[in-house]
């Protein structure tokens, strides 16, 4: 009897125990075998295991339109620092800016406006003029956030502009005394923070504060719950407590606070919750830290090192294992497995994606791309 002439149930118990090479390599016995061991449901415990394949831990496909096994091979690509680069978009304005991908469109902030490129499906490349350019900010925009409907951007002239993003109808909200340093935007609620030492909480329906926070000390980051009950900021640590505190939307009380030993200046920059409960945070430190809400909130769970002792700004996560990070040395970006302490292959080589590189009197985005196979 000839394997391909078992019955599926059995073909698939048999692929189950095959790691991607060896089910790569059967996958080239005759045709037969090649459709059926290139569907999804053969791939998809394999992917799941591996970083960025779009499978998030609950086992929700992110990117259903494309092939688990092309994803298996991107995804091994990643942690072997298999890719080409390629320089996405120039400019001559010498400012780092903020970045948003959201979906075929990619958002970018240069100085005072932000422009929305759009991201061609044929070549995977940008279109070099903005297909919609959001003004209104006096000064840099220092940071925004994409939803469903709107960009809502905070500034260095203290002002929040919310963006309708199809009819370019946009609302100015002023509230704050300094530069807006992070907002985060859900549901139509918006959580701001400021140099000005406060933290404010508006609607998509009034440009007045709904309430207002006094923090004692400059906010750095924001980020609101995905159930929308609280929202968690992150603090420059100058003041005699932790940086990281939960309050309660709501109420606008102070719930718990995160961590006891942040040495002062240990700002936090940046945070990203990856469920109601579980949530990554960095900063000044040099430290990405995860937190689990259901735990004790004086000690992280897990926290891993930049080895270059630079600052990380920014961090994002594919929802499962993998993390990527924005440090100060030389705007390098690193990629980083939950399950190891050390950062990732690729990341030791030099830049990866969404890096700015300075050219002579202009900047560049430069994008690392896996293309080869296994």
């Amino acid at each position: 009897m000839f394997l391909f002439q078992l019955p599926e149930v059995v073909l698939y118990h048999i692929m189950s125990y095959l790691e991607y090479k060896s089910l790569s390599r059967l996958s080239q016995v005759c045709k037969t075998i090649y459709h059926f061991a290139n569907r999804d449901a053969v791939w998809r415990k394999i992917a799941k295991e591996l970083i960025n394949t779009g499978i998030t831990r609950q086992g929700a496909d992110v990117y259903p339109h494309i092939p688990l096994k092309d994803r298996v091979k991107v995804s091994q690509n990643w942690c072997h620092g298999i890719c080409r680069k390629e320089v996405m978009l120039k400019w001559r304005i010498n400012l780092l800016p903020w970045i948003q991908l959201d979906g075929d469109v990619l958002y970018l902030s240069q100085a005072a406006d932000i422009g929305a490129y759009h991201l061609r499906p044929d070549t995977g490349k940008l279109q070099r003029s903005p297909m919609a350019l959001f003004s209104g900010h006096l000064e840099d925009v220092c940071r925004f956030a994409v939803t469903d409907t709107h960009l809502v951007s905070g500034g260095s002239d203290g002002k929040i502009l919310v963006h309708h993003r199809r009819n370019g109808f946009s609302m100015e909200y002023s509230g704050h005394n300094q530069e807006v340093n992070c907002l985060d935007c859900r549901g139509g609620l918006i959580v701001s923070g400021s140099r000005d030492r406060t933290a404010r909480i508006w609607t998509l329906s009034s440009n007045c504060p709904r309430d207002t926070i006094p923090m004692n000390d400059r906010v750095w980051s924001v980020a609101i719950s995905p159930t929308q009950s609280s929202f968690v900021t992150g603090t420059a640590c100058c003041a005699n407590f932790s940086p990281l505190r939960i309050w309660d939307v709501e109420r606008c009380e102070l719930l718990c606070c995160l961590g006891s030993e942040f040495r002062r200046g240990a700002g936090v920059l940046d945070i990203v919750y990856e469920s109601p409960v579980q949530l990554l945070t960095c900063g000044y430190d040099t430290y990405i830290r995860s937190w689990d809400l259901r735990l004790s909130p004086r000690k992280c769970v897990m926290e891993w090192e930049e080895p270059h002792d630079s600052a990380l700004y920014c961090i994002q996560t594919d929802g499962n294992h993998m993390i990527a990070s924005g440090s100060s040395y030389y705007g390098v970006i690193r990629t980083w497995d939950k399950r190891q302490t050390r950062c990732l292959e690729n990341c030791q080589r030099g830049r990866c994606c969404n890096l700015l590189q300075r050219q002579p009197a202009e900047f560049c985005l430069t994008i690392q791309v896996c293309t080869k196979t296994i």
